[in-house]
């Protein structure tokens, strides 16, 4: 079965909330390394961004600069074969989909890497 690492970027006030929440609704597929759940890296960092005529920021003016503190938010993804939903593992999509349910920006920022089993 394949395994992903998401990463997402959100505002440290919003971390654990989105963990939670991800953990809550996947908990044996995200976050999940051997006998431990609830497995994440979490590292501070500095997003930018410049609202665009048609955004609704959540933070933030159209068309102004703008910095938040954020968190870099790492997890292991156990994702399944061809079917939506196994025991065996989730598909990523799902993942997103609960990701951008939960998270406060309008376009979440997130990168999928599918990794080797070596």
């Amino acid at each position: 079965m394949p395994k992903y690492k998401l990463v997402f970027f959100t505002p440290r006030t919003s971390t654990q909330i989105i963990l939670k929440h991800l953990f809550a609704h996947f908990p044996n597929h995200v976050g999940r390394i051997g006998a431990y759940g609830g497995c994440a890296f979490v590292s501070p960092g500095t997003g930018q961004f410049v609202p665009l005529e048609g955004a609704n920021p959540a933070i933030g003016a159209v068309g102004k600069p703008e910095q938040v503190e954020e968190d870099r938010v790492e997890v292991l993804v156990v994702g399944a074969g061809a079917s939506l939903v196994s025991d065996a593992g989730v598909e990523m999509e799902s993942v997103l989909r609960e990701l951008k349910k939960v998270h406060p920006y309008e376009e979440v920022a997130y990168d999928v890497y599918r990794l080797e089993d070596l």
